[in-house]
């Protein structure tokens, strides 16, 4: 039913997790094959391309779904339509900015400071030349085809790239300026697959699948006994999505508690709901969660 048209390079293998996280396995004869299929009723075809071209192919319908940044779909002024975002990146689940970044000791402080013709190396040309233009500074923007941060200062004066935490501008000399966009990762459709009922509600299925994984990234459950005495005590010590799910047991005056939680912190939570009274403690992962 769907083509779908996922990201090659830095979005790849968070992306190939994601999907094999929400059972939507994706497999191909080699990490170099283009071409992958998916077990899936829903899914009868996936290419693995760059994402700066996936905009574009999404919008003229030569697949009906695709995963990008907001970067790419701002760089190409795509009309696609946004099935919501899909907050992970390479190595976190923050977003990526698109960032104007200058030698250390630059003497620029700001965007004006900039002297006129001065020289930006970027693979956004298009979101460079509107950003400067809006800011009445007059540069000359070189399209980079990538390495744009080893071409400062001797063969242009900045560039203008894709950061998740700064380390790599760091490690090159490289202070950030301004920063152009703030970009997540999204799923992204055309106006004619949107419009097809049946295609719809396959996409929409895959969307609830990938963002119950997402949701679920950094959750635990917990699950444990308490008297019936002791009862408020631990349950006021746990953090819930509503509240804790609580029901007596058969037998006794104990009560089973149970409770999603965050991972980080656990290892301090676990012995705190020991101290005050809880008992056979199980902490389990979850695959997804879906509101």
């Amino acid at each position: 039913m769907l083509s779908l048209v996922l990201p090659k390079g830095s979005l790849e293998k968070a992306t190939l997790d994601l999907f094999d996280s929400a059972d939507l396995a994706v497999l191909r004869a080699s990490e170099r094959d283009y071409h992958a299929t998916i077990d899936d009723p829903r899914i009868d075809r996936v290419r693995i391309l760059r994402p700066q071209e996936i905009p574009t192919y999404v919008e003229r319908g030569i697949f009906d779904l695709g995963i990008t940044g907001r970067d790419a779909i701002t760089e190409a002024q795509s009309d696609v339509v946004s099935l919501g975002e899909l907050q992970y990146s390479k190595a976190t689940a923050n977003p990526v900015r698109i960032v104007l970044a200058v030698p250390q000791n630059a003497p620029w402080r700001t965007v004006e400071d900039l002297p006129e013709g001065v020289r930006i190396s970027t693979e956004y040309p298009e979101l460079t030349e509107r950003f400067f233009a809006e800011r009445g500074v007059k540069a000359s923007v070189i399209r980079s085809y990538g390495a744009t941060e080893a071409k400062v200062p001797d063969i242009v004066d900045a560039i203008v790239d894709l950061t998740e935490t700064g380390s790599s501008l760091r490690k090159n000399g490289l202070r950030i300026l301004d920063t152009l966009m703030t970009s997540y990762t999204e799923l992204i459709t055309n106006a004619a697959a949107y419009a097809d009922a049946d295609k719809r509600a396959a996409m929409e299925d895959i969307a609830l699948l990938l963002q119950g994984v997402l949701r679920a990234r950094g959750q635990v459950l917990l699950k444990l006994n308490v008297a019936a005495g002791k009862l408020d005590a631990v349950t006021a010590m746990l953090p819930a999505m509503s509240s804790p799910t609580v029901t007596a047991l058969a037998a006794g005056d104990m009560n089973a508690v149970e409770t999603v939680v965050p991972k980080r912190g656990v290892n301090r939570l676990i012995p705190a709901l020991k101290a005050a009274g809880a008992q056979d403690i199980l902490e389990i992962p979850i695959s997804k969660i879906v509101e």
